[in-house]
C-alpha cells in the first residue's frame, strides 16, 4: 500500500485473516444492497416474481424464476444470479460462478455488474487477482457516471495499481464522484488539495471539500467505503473529515476560512437544488459552517 492510504495501514495487532474474512463479508453485503437499490429496472412477470421472492428470502423460487431469464440474456436477472452465487443464497456459495454471471451482465453494459466484476478482479475473488482488469471494469462503470467506480478508479491511479501512477488522474476521478456528493471522494479530493497532489496546493479548496464531507455526518460513511478500507484495518476516511478540516484551518487566515465556508455553502445550495429541490434553503446547518 502506497501514498496517502499507507498512513492508514493496519496496526500490528490487527488480525489480517479476520480483516480478510470481514472484507469478503462486506463485499457480499455490498452486492446485496446494490441488487436491492441500484440494479436497472426490468419488466416481466417472471422477473418480478423472482425479484419479490428474493426480497422475501425465498431463494428457491427466486432461483427457479431468475435462472431461465439469465440464461436468455436478461441483464438484471444475470446480476441477481451472480449475487445469489456470491452470497450462497439458494445455491452453494461459489465466487467463480458469481463472476461468470456478473461478466455476462457487465458485457451488456450493466454498471453494477461492471463494478462487482472490478471488485472481484481487484481482490482475486472468483478470478485470479488482476489490477489491470479491475481498473478496466471500474473505468467502464465510472464512465457511465457511477460514483463508487469513479472513487475506486481514483484510488487505483493514486496507488499505481493496474494503471500508471498518476495523481492528476486520481484527482480527476475523485472530483467526478465528489461532485455527486460522495463523502469519501470529497475527503480524498480535500487531501489532494491539502498536499498539492495532482492539483495545485490550495487550502481553501481543501477546507471546502473536508467541510462538505463533514457536513454529512454519519450518513457520509457508505458501505462501499467500508469495502474499500476494511481489509486494510484503516479508519473510514469520511469520518476523519472534521479532523482534517480543522487541521487545514490551522494553516489558513480568517479570510481564507471565510472564503472556504462561503464556497461550501454555495456548493451545497446548488447541489441540493439540483438533486432535491425540497431541501433548497436548508443549507445553513451549523455542521457546514465551522
Amino acid at each position: 500500500m502506497k501514498g496517502f492510504l499507507a498512513r492508514f495501514a493496519p496496526h500490528p495487532s490487527v488480525d489480517a485473516a479476520a480483516c480478510e474474512g470481514a472484507n469478503k463479508g462486506m463485499k457480499r453485503i455490498l452486492a446485496t444492497l446494490l441488487l436491492l437499490t441500484l440494479a436497472a429496472p426490468a419488466w416481466g412477470q417472471d422477473f418480478e416474481k423472482g425479484s419479490e421472492a428474493y426480497v422475501q428470502g425465498d431463494y428457491a423460487t427466486a432461483l427457479r424464476e431468475l435462472r431461465p431469464l439469465a440464461e436468455q440474456g436478461h441483464v438484471a436477472a444475470q446480476f441477481k444470479l451472480g449475487v445469489m452465487y456470491g452470497n450462497g443464497q439458494g445455491v452453494p456459495q461459489d465466487d467463480a460462478e458469481a463472476v461468470k454471471w456478473y461478466r455476462k451482465a457487465a458485457e451488456q453494459g450493466d454498471v453494477v455488474s461492471q463494478l462487482m466484476l472490478g471488485i472481484s478482479y481487484q481482490d482475486g475473488q472468483g478470478v485470479p487477482q488482476d489490477y489491470a482488469e479491475a481498473a478496466r471494469w471500474y473505468r467502464r462503470a465510472a464512465e457511465q457516471g457511477t460514483a463508487v467506480a469513479q472513487t475506486l478508479l481514483g484510488v487505483m491511479y493514486l496507488e499505481g495499481e493496474g494503471v500508471p501512477q498518476d495523481d492528476a488522474e486520481a484527482a480527476r476521478w475523485y472530483r467526478k464522484a465528489a461532485e455527486q456528493g460522495t463523502a469519501v471522494a470529497q475527503t480524498l479530493l480535500g487531501v489532494m488539495y491539502l498536499e498539492g497532489k495532482g492539483v495545485p496546493q490550495d487550502y481553501v479548496q481543501a477546507h471546502m471539500w473536508f467541510n462538505l464531507a463533514a457536513a454529512q455526518g454519519d450518513t457520509g460513511a457508505t458501505i462501499f467505503e467500508m469495502v474499500l478500507l476494511l481489509g486494510t484495518g484503516a479508519p473510514l476516511l469520511s469520518e476523519r473529515a472534521p479532523e482534517l478540516r480543522d487541521l487545514v484551518a490551522k494553516k489558513m487566515t480568517p479570510a481564507q476560512i471565510a472564503e472556504a465556508q462561503r464556497l461550501a455553502r454555495e456548493w451545497m445550495a446548488a447541489f441540493e437544488k439540483l438533486f432535491n429541490p425540497a431541501l433548497d434553503g436548508l443549507t445553513n446547518s451549523p455542521k457546514l459552517v465551522r
